[in-house]
């Protein structure tokens, strides 16, 4: 054989293995944990929902009403997220897509928090807000930005991100999440009011604080 005939070969075969490799891959996860188990009798979850048979489908199971009423944000952190995910949409199930609406009272804000399955793109409808998301060690570098009507931002998968309503009037956006289930986990909230709590000492070191102030900080979380 030829050495041109030697080098086609071996290209074609590396081609072989590349597409073998991309086709050869882990799903996303679509919920926090999915423990292995041997006996299929004794599932309870998949990776994602079960699907129904499509004979039995009907357009209610694409359909959702409800974004048009505002959320209740008489809390302390003054913001509501009404998330439309796969568990009220059945029909986004395998789609990899969600939405939700948030909603402001004058200076609430949808504190500090992560999408571990999913980009966020937010499109403001009313008012106005300051958004930001910080990138991964080592540079936690700030991205910010004050938002209007209209105004459209994208928060990167798993990077944590905020909004806070920088009017005196109440503020309205909507999300676009690239998961069916995205998931979201609020920094304080997590680290503060774990269950159980996080040994105090723990945090006391992380965060360069009195043990007494983390301590205040878990019963307030």
């Amino acid at each position: 054989m030829s050495t041109k005939g030697v080098h086609f070969l071996v290209i074609v075969a590396l081609l072989s293995l590349a597409s073998s490799l991309v086709s050869a891959y882990d799903p996303s996860p679509l919920q926090d944990i999915c423990v292995a188990i041997d006996d299929p009798k004794s599932a309870v979850f998949v990776n994602g929902k079960f699907c129904k048979d499509l004979k039995q489908s009907k357009a209610e199971d694409f359909f959702f009403s409800g974004l048009q009423n505002p959320g209740n944000t008489n809390n302390p952190v003054g913001s509501n997220v009404t998330l439309v995910n796969v568990d009220k949409l059945p029909g986004l199930n395998t789609q990899g897509i969600s939405l939700a609406r948030i909603d402001f009272a004058p200076y609430g804000e949808n504190p500090p928090h992560t999408h571990p399955r999913g980009t966020e793109i937010l499109l403001v409808l009313e008012g106005s807000l300051y958004v930001g998301f910080v990138t991964s060690n080592p540079e936690n570098r700030l991205f910010s930005k004050i938002l209007n009507k209209g105004d459209v931002f994208v928060f990167p998968i798993g990077l944590i991100h905020f909004q806070f309503n920088v009017g005196h009037t109440n503020a309205l956006a909507l999300s676009g999440l690239s998961s069916q289930n995205p998931g979201v986990i609020t920094i304080a909230n997590a680290v503060f009011g774990s269950n159980p709590p996080i040994n105090p000492d723990v945090l006391a070191k992380a965060f360069q604080l009195d043990k007494k102030i983390i301590e205040f900080l878990q019963k307030t979380f």
